[in-house]
């Protein structure tokens, strides 16, 4: 467990003393890639982070038929479907392995448990969904401003390990490109 131990004090700044109770509601989760955490139409998500391997968060288009990736999560980072999570509502988003993945989770029940136990929990609740809401704000700031080939530098940028991990067309799909203006720009920048 140390390595969310780690994560949460960097990430919320939290004691150690009160990192090792939230740490003690995790549990160890083995997938297969292609297997999915979270299904949507499902309840009770819960939230998991991720230690080894790489998930996708996805849906599919009614209209189309096609996936449309909102996020990869990889090593080092929390998943969920947060509205489920949060508003006991469900899942919203489809959130599958891309690759063989080791998760510690815990339970939606053991979620809203935290805080029994941790006077400020409240308080370190609200400083996660604030950095989730800045990654979110950053993400749409970027489609609305940058350019397709911009957006391609930037996402390398922070994340050169995906391009190497997971299929190029999830990251297409995520940076609202098609495959192939992807495979262009990609050409381009490698030339």
């Amino acid at each position: 467990m140390k390595e969310i131990e780690k994560h949460l004090q960097s990430y919320l700044g939290i004691p150690e003393k009160e990192v090792e109770k939230i740490s003690s509601y995790f549990n160890l989760v083995e997938m297969e890639r292609d297997t999915y955490l979270i299904k949507s139409g499902k309840y009770n998500p819960g939230l998991s982070f991720v230690q080894q391997g790489y998930l996708r968060i996805f849906t599919i288009d009614e209209a189309s038929g096609k996936e449309i990736t909102q996020w990869i999560s990889c090593p080092g980072t929390f998943v969920t479907d947060a509205a489920a999570l949060f508003f006991d509502g469900p899942a919203r988003w489809d959130i599958q392995a891309v690759s063989d993945c080791k998760l510690l989770s815990i339970s939606q029940e053991n979620f809203k448990k935290i805080g029994d136990h941790i006077s400020n929990w409240p308080h370190l609740e609200k400083l996660f969904l604030a950095k989730c809401f800045m990654t979110l704000e950053d993400r749409v700031f970027s489609h609305l401003s940058l350019s397709s080939e911009d957006r391609y530098k930037m996402f390398f940028q922070y994340n050169p390990e995906l391009f190497n991990n997971v299929p190029l067309q999830y990251i297409a799909s995520m940076l609202g490109m098609t495959p192939e203006t992807f495979s262009r720009i990609r050409k381009k920048l490698s030339s």
